[in-house]
């Protein structure tokens, strides 16, 4: 054969085998959508979790509207909530009808649907009565603890506007995870069209081995592997990054991964002898930055086999975290309540630019399953190990510890759970009020002093246990949490519960 007509053979060849896997990678690294729609699924959800926020500190303003006796901070605080109101409704509208400028899609869901408009939670209902309270009661001239608007506001704040506000937004972040999780698939399947393209690859290949070896033994094969070596070295270490991620998520990969790697040798090879040959390979490597292509795409298969387990734990703890059944009782693993809850907050947990990853020490002992409300105690281990972090969060270098330990209290009548930081601490001053409502040492933005109020309430008065806390400045500080074996809870039935704000009639 003409050394000629060789050299076209490979050429046509060696395209079409460079075209198929560098088309799947194009396809892969559809960074656009998976952009857009994190960008989507992270506006829905502050959004609908700054309703919770807003609610909170309207009722904080309405409190303090009808306490100060100010004129000039009464006007400021009738501003502040109309202000806040009008946010709230913005916000309310536009999850559920859409806005482009908040970066809102509308079209909610049907489960979501459900909670603003149907039972047990009302919401729209809700959050719409809840405005008309608030702006009520700033444009009202009886300022006293009796007014009605006052009472209903924070009855709503504490009670049933606040859970419904708390199931949207688990709902939300369900909905948002699977979504995401819908978007990884799609890539994996795009990977899969990676490995068929490399096996279309090997076919081809050995129809061309005979003319590499007659090649082999001429000068230009010598100068393309030395110009290549660096390439070759990059695709082999691509074969090996992605075998283990791309056969943990789809099993049968596994007997394809040995033949990827054998193909991608193969690719290596032809590209060492006859890359540099053929400028519009090379055009197209340079149009496509295949340089961060290579170095890029083990780090994403990797992203893929840990956010497919995270994602399935993910959703495993939040249905565990956010019980519908909040007011049911019934024998709970409180272990499992407490390691829910951390994996939730174990973004919270890592290095930040001003600190470094704070550190979770469990020193669980054997505790029986305790008869308890799961959502309620969750929530106190949530707004606990919160603080914790919270302790800990600005102290720049600081290696941040939180030891949590469990036990059965020396008596065998109840169940012991501390958690303690080697945060900053606390004065006796700020312990005396710590569980008062509306207390906070935070920023408006960061507290709104009923974390703690609220798990007092859910441990002592809901569940005839005891909540103390124990802090000294420079020292840290623990709270220790008891829960009696036989449970003296305090607890409305489904039907006696009473509504934050009652139903407009139709």
């Amino acid at each position: 054969m003409p050394q000629s007509l060789t050299r076209a053979n490979i050429v046509g060849n060696l395209f079409y085998l460079e075209l198929l896997p560098l088309t799947a990678l194009a396809n892969y690294f559809n960074l656009d959508e998976i952009s857009t729609t994190r960008e989507i699924n992270a506006a829905v959800i502050n959004i609908s979790g700054r309703q919770r926020m807003l609610s909170q500190r309207a009722a904080l303003f309405a409190l303090n509207l009808v306490c100060t006796q100010e004129n000039g901070e009464q006007v400021r605080l009738r501003q502040e909530m109309l202000a806040l109101m009008e946010l709230m409704e913005k916000s309310h509208n536009g999850l559920i009808q859409g806005d482009a400028q908040m970066k809102l899609p509308g079209q909610p869901s049907s489960t979501i649907k459900a909670i603003y408009f149907d039972a047990p939670f009302y919401l729209d209902e809700q959050i719409r009565c809840y405005i008309a309270h608030v702006r009520a009661l700033a444009q009202s001239t009886q300022l006293t603890q009796e007014n009605p608007h006052l009472q209903a506001i924070l009855q709503a704040s504490t009670t049933n506007l606040l859970e419904a506000l708390e199931a949207l937004v688990s709902q939300y972040q369900k909905e948002s995870d699977a979504a995401q999780l819908k978007l990884e698939t799609q890539q994996t399947e795009l990977v899969q069209q990676f490995c068929i393209a490399t096996l279309c690859v090997q076919s081809h290949a050995r129809q061309l081995e005979q003319t590499l070896e007659d090649l082999k033994r001429t000068q230009s094969y010598l100068i393309q592997t030395e110009k290549l070596s660096s390439i070759g070295q990059m695709v082999a270490g691509i074969a090996h990054e992605i075998n283990n991620p791309v056969s943990f998520i789809y099993g049968n990969l596994r007997y394809a991964s040995d033949y990827i790697r054998d193909l991608l040798d193969l690719v290596n090879l032809y590209q060492e002898s006859y890359g540099d040959q053929h400028p519009p390979i090379q055009a197209k490597v340079k149009a496509i930055d295949l340089d961060f292509l290579i170095k890029d795409l083990p780090k994403v298969l990797g992203s893929m086999q840990v956010g497919a387990d995270r994602i399935r734990q993910i959703v495993l703890s939040l249905r565990n975290f956010s019980r519908s059944d909040q007011a049911v009782v019934e024998a709970v693993d409180l272990h499992e309540g407490i390691d829910s809850t951390l994996l939730l907050l174990q973004n919270r947990l890592k290095a930040r630019y001003n600190r470094q990853a704070i550190e979770v020490v469990k020193e669980y002992g054997n505790l029986p399953p305790i008869k308890c409300c799961a959502g309620q105690i969750n929530q106190v281990f949530m707004n606990l190990l919160s603080n914790a972090i919270d302790a800990m969060e600005d102290i720049p270098d600081h290696a941040g510890r939180i030891k949590i330990r469990t036990c059965v209290n020396a008596e065998q009548t109840g169940v012991v759970i501390c958690i303690a930081d080697n945060g900053l601490g606390m004065t006796q001053d700020v312990k005396r009020h710590l569980f008062d409502a509306f207390f906070t040492t935070k920023p408006p933005d960061k507290g709104n002093g009923l974390g703690l109020s609220i798990s007092h309430q859910l441990v002592v008065e809901k569940h005839g246990g005891i909540l103390k806390c124990e802090s000294a400045p420079e020292k840290g500080t623990e709270f220790w949490i008891e829960l009696p074996l036989q449970p003296r809870l305090r607890l409305p039935t489904h039907e006696s519960k009473p509504a934050a704000i009652s139903r407009v009639s139709k």
